[in-house]
């Protein structure tokens, strides 16, 4: 089942006078379950993509059905919604809150949700110990390692139980035998169910993802998927 479906999705910036065509028309479908890298130039579309993926831009033209629903369509409210229901989001520079501990920096989400403290809490703590860090849970971003604070952003991108974990160069930040640790974190959460959708420019990150996605000027130039594996995984969040 298609949990991603794009039908000649395009987008167009206004810069001055000029109009810059960000990603010319293109039509993708990304299954729910897969672990798919998307790569490219700088300039190549990969970012506005994964923007319009994770429903933080829209399209000036076509279709963005996730899970099944129109969202192209969506208000800014709904699209915020959605975001918080149905993504999580991991980035390169971890957008923790300084000042906060990492169990409150975990439970943002859910406040914007509208849970109450005991529920926030009790989940907030089990997205921690589910990324390793249950021993960390009051201490602040200045107190934990890269690698640790790169755990409390996947935890928060988790803790609302999204179906899709959107990664933007979640390793850009770390030194490579953290980024490895991270990466083996993140294959872990896609076994686990979770579709996995990651922007990055290491080949040797994006070999560790099922398929490939190449852009180049707004296009997609290569589509390449790797053989099934043997092993059973869960799907169908």
């Amino acid at each position: 089942m298609a949990l991603i479906h794009l039908e000649g999705v395009a987008k167009t910036y206004a810069a001055g006078r000029a109009r810059v065509e960000a990603l010319k028309p293109l039509n993708l479908m990304i299954d729910d379950g897969e672990y798919v890298a998307i790569m490219g130039p700088s300039g190549s579309g990969k970012s506005t993509l994964m923007n319009i993926i994770g429903c933080l831009d829209t399209p000036t033209a076509g279709r963005y059905r996730l899970a099944g629903s129109d969202v192209s369509v969506l208000d800014d409210d709904r699209l915020s919604a959605v975001r918080n229901a149905e993504i999580g989001y991991v980035f390169q520079t971890f957008n923790l809150l300084p000042r906060s501990d990492a169990l409150r920096n975990v439970e943002l989400p859910l406040v914007y949700a509208g849970l109450g403290a005991r529920d926030r809490r009790a989940r907030a703590e089990r997205a921690l110990a589910e990324v390793g860090l249950a021993d960390r849970a009051h201490h602040r971003p200045p107190e934990l390692s890269g690698g640790e604070r790169q755990r409390v952003a996947i935890a928060r991108a988790l803790v609302t139980d999204p179906r899709l974990l959107l990664a933007d160069e979640p390793t850009g930040n770390l030194d490579s035998q953290t980024g490895a640790e991270i990466m083996m974190l993140i294959e872990r959460i896609w076994t686990a169910g979770r579709t996995v959708v990651l922007v990055t420019h290491e080949e040797e990150i994006a070999a560790r993802a099922r398929r490939v996605l190449r852009l180049r000027d707004g296009h997609v130039v290569s589509d390449a998927r790797r053989p099934a594996e043997s092993a059973p995984r869960e799907t169908g969040r």
